[in-house]
Order: structure tokens, then sequence, then C-alpha cells
């Protein structure tokens, strides 16, 4: 276990939180996608203070999943509950970047500097956001170069993770947007973090890959960086009125127990309706069930203790 769960306290215990649920298309009001009890997970609690900053690397090797869409919607909700969070766009189609309405292709220094240039630091490449406390490194697609020229490099695989250092103080969370694969930049996320979450779509074949993911981060485990650890898979584009999301979920639950996380995203045309405002959902609706979701999930991990 990280030393940075430590900063939300141990996960909630099971007793005494059955509760009303956030509505997330369940058949059961009273239970999850598989049957648990669903909690209340309770507001989170003021910060005294900020930092140092939990680490999650945003990682699916598949595409289409909803990387992008969870980075900038959970980015965004545990920002309305009093977060610094720091966006990392790594993905050089600059996806996150774009969802919030900055321009990739307008970019002077991106994530590729802050990675391959020695003197240049966080501060040269920040960009403030729309949304108060959230922040972002943006990418383009200068940075598939980065892929091939760190291959020369010493340590490698710890380039994102040192130029990430001297800001983790001021910050409480840090998500960082993988690329859909298991190349050398993910593999660079996955050192830099202390916890990866999995956005997983209800669709079968989205779950035959989550084995060979797994297996990916424990080598990562075992070879670069011992404190990384699952913080949860997340049920995405899941739609209640068919049995092949359900038997998705059900399958995932058998094979990874407590790590499916209980919040789960509904598929909803708001997502793209909100990529296209260049703004969460959290914003563009926030009486929307996926704005709630996404809180939901928020409170959720800051609960587990996977969140500051």
């Amino acid at each position: 276990m990280s030393p940075h769960r430590t900063v939300a306290g141990p996960r909630a215990p099971a007793s005494g939180r059955l509760s009303r649920v956030v509505s997330q298309e369940t058949t059961d009001p009273q239970t999850d996608a598989v049957g648990r009890p669903l909690p209340d997970f309770p507001e989170p609690a003021p910060l005294a203070s900020h930092g140092p900053a939990r680490v999650i690397a945003m990682c699916n090797q598949k595409g289409g999943v909803g990387k992008t869409t969870t980075t900038i919607n959970l980015a965004a909700a545990l920002a309305e509950y009093g977060r610094r969070v720091l966006i990392v766009d790594f993905d050089p189609q600059g996806a996150a970047s774009v969802g919030l309405g900055i321009s990739p292709h307008e970019l002077d220094r991106t994530v590729y500097n802050l990675l391959m240039e020695r003197d240049a630091t966080v501060a040269d490449v920040l960009r403030r956001t729309e949304v108060p406390g959230l922040d972002l490194l943006p990418a383009n697609i200068d940075l598939s170069a980065a892929e091939v020229q760190l291959v020369g490099e010493v340590a490698r695989e710890s380039v994102l993770s040192r130029a990430l250092r001297p800001v983790l103080d001021d910050y409480d969370v840090v998500l960082i947007d993988c690329q859909p694969s298991l190349g050398l930049l993910t593999v660079n996320a996955l050192t830099a973090s202390h916890g990866v979450l999995i956005p997983l779509e209800c669709e079968f074949f989205a779950l035959r890959g989550v084995a060979l993911l797994v297996e990916t981060i424990e080598k990562v485990r075992d070879r670069l960086n011992p404190r990384l650890e699952v913080d949860g898979i997340l049920a995405t584009m899941y739609d209640s009125r068919t049995l092949h999301a359900r038997e998705v979920v059900a399958r995932v639950h058998e094979a990874f127990g407590d790590d499916l996380l209980q919040t789960v995203i509904a598929r909803t045309v708001k997502f793209p309706d909100a990529t296209v405002a260049a703004e969460p959902i959290t914003t563009y609706a926030p009486t929307h069930s996926g704005a709630a979701a996404y809180r939901q999930l928020a409170r959720e991990l800051v609960a587990r203790g996977d969140a500051a």
C-alpha cells in the first residue's frame, strides 16, 4: 500500500453505508451493477492544505473506452470538491487538451518539451483551464516523437517522474491521460504514478485486454515502481438494458473482485456534446446523471483512499 493512501485515511468500512444511490441507471436503486450494496459516499471534507499529490495513470491499451472523458470529468469533479488537480495529457492526439478548450496545433511548448529539454519546467508548459483548481500540461502530435527519442536516454522510463516531481506538493491529484498503447510513454506514466485507474468499456473485446494490461502493471511494479497499485477498474459506456453489458460487468467482478469500482458510467450522448463544447460535463450539464456519476466516482476514490 502506497503511503499516499493515508492522505485521505483508510478505506471506508462496508457497514452502515447503504443509502440513497446517485442515479447511474442501474437496475436496482439500492445496489450497484453487480448487486453489491451501494454506499452513499460522503462529500469529501475541505482540505486544510494541498499536496503531496497522488498520481493516477488513466490507462487502457484499447482506444475508445473513455480514458479522456474520465480524466477530464473526474478531474473537474475533484476540483469541485476543493482539490487542486493537474491533468497531464500524455497522448499525442491531444484529446484531453482539446476537451478543455486548448488547440494542440497552436501550442509552442507541450509535454514533449518537458520530457526532451533539460531546461524545460512544468511552469513553462502549464496551462490554466476554465475550471477553478484544474490545470493542464497539454500535448500534441510532437509527443509521438518522444517514444523514439527516449529509447537512447538513461533511465528512460523515469523521465516523466523526474519532470513532475517539483510540482507534486502543489496539487492533491495528478491524472495522466495515457495513449491507447503499452509503449514507452505508457510505461513512463506508470513509473510516475502511485495508482492506475482502468476505464473499461462494457463490451467483450474490451474485457479481453484487461489481463494484458494488469500483467504490464505488475511488471512495472516489480522492475520500476514498487509503490504502483491498481486503484480500480471503472465500467464505462454501460447500458443496463443490454444483457451483454451486465454480463461483462459480472465477469470483471468475478475476475477482479473489489478492484471493480462501484460507480458505473452510463452511455449518454451528453459526453460527446460536452467534448464539442470543450468543457467537462459537470459544467456543461451539471444536473445530468453523467455529471452525478463522475461526482460519485470522485467521492468513491476519496473514500477508498485513492485520491486526496
